[in-house]
């Protein structure tokens, strides 16, 4: 006969605390977003810590870094939260989305368009609180992955999740050069001609950068960047002062392109879509199915 543990008393408040602070990096930030005092987070988890016998949390810079213990609990955590949510969704069918939690993460990209989308949605359901998550495209698939966000919304999904997808709007690479560049204004100009101007990108985790690296790689251009940069306005900014080229997605340039023109080259722009994506093996909340709906109608 196994001997019988002793049972961990953990509440659900400091469940809770727990899942904020793994989410979100820091005591500071989970106070926040909870609306409560930083000493008490941080009493919070000492208590969870007490009752579970396990190192939750170490330091990591200003910040905190959860342990593989942490990691765990957090799993076991998240689980019990998906059950209460579907119980609380099925009494929110009655209130009609009058009150819920919607988790949307996205790519740095969206950022030009993406609130105008969830704008009208957001007015139609006042009680549904909406967190978007705006990131590169590795946090996003992390969040994916942990199930953590509900929504995503990026231009290449991950081929080692079960994801459903559904294509939200053309998102158009173009080529980027400093007004005034000697081949600004030419019909198209030789991809031979190009690669002997630097070319500027984004950090390694982007999508744009992902999506770039893959078109040259297809036409059997090699071309190397000089430079990444870790946000789209950097990546502007840098070309405008004329460090050199880059390719950039056609919505970050919007109405306000001063200081930059597209170059035209065979097989620009590369034709790619935003996609919305969620995870099969997961059951949508009502607040998510009904932005899905509200965009397909749009």
């Amino acid at each position: 006969m196994k001997p019988t543990l002793p049972a961990i008393r953990a509440t659900l408040t400091q469940l809770r605390t727990l899942d904020a602070v793994a989410r979100l990096g820091g005591v500071g930030k989970a106070a926040a977003a909870l609306h409560l005092a930083q000493p008490t987070v941080s009493t919070q988890l000492r208590e969870l810590a007490a009752a579970t016998d396990l190192q939750l949390f170490e330091p990591d810079g200003r910040g905190l870094r959860i342990t593989a213990d942490g990691e765990r609990l957090w799993a076991a955590a998240r689980e019990m939260f998906d059950v209460w949510r579907r119980f609380e969704e099925d009494q929110a069918d009655v209130r009609e989305l009058r009150a819920g939690r919607l988790q949307v993460a996205a790519v740095t990209t969206t950022e030009y368009f993406l609130p105008e989308l969830l704008g009208p949605f957001a007015q139609a359901y006042p009680g549904i609180d909406i967190e978007l998550t705006v990131e590169n495209r590795d946090a996003v698939v992390r969040r994916l992955r942990e199930g953590v966000a509900e929504l995503a919304v990026m231009m290449l999904p991950p081929t080692d999740l079960p994801l459903n997808r559904w294509p939200l709007m053309e998102n158009p690479l173009v080529l980027v050069a400093p007004a005034g560049h000697p081949l600004a204004g030419r019909r198209s100009v030789p991809w031979s001609r190009l690669i002997a101007e630097p070319r500027l990108a984004r950090e390694s985790g982007s999508g744009t950068r992902l999506a770039t690296d893959q078109f040259l790689a297809h036409k059997g251009i090699d071309w190397q960047p000089r430079m990444a940069l870790g946000s789209n306005e950097a990546l502007k900014h840098a070309v405008a002062a004329g460090l050199g080229l880059a390719v950039l997605s056609r919505h970050t340039l919007g109405g306000d392109a001063t200081g930059l023109v597209e170059l035209k080259a065979s097989g620009l722009p590369i034709r790619r879509h935003w996609q919305v994506v969620w995870r099969q093996d997961r059951r949508l909340s009502r607040a998510a199915q009904a932005l899905l709906a509200a965009w397909r109608e749009r």
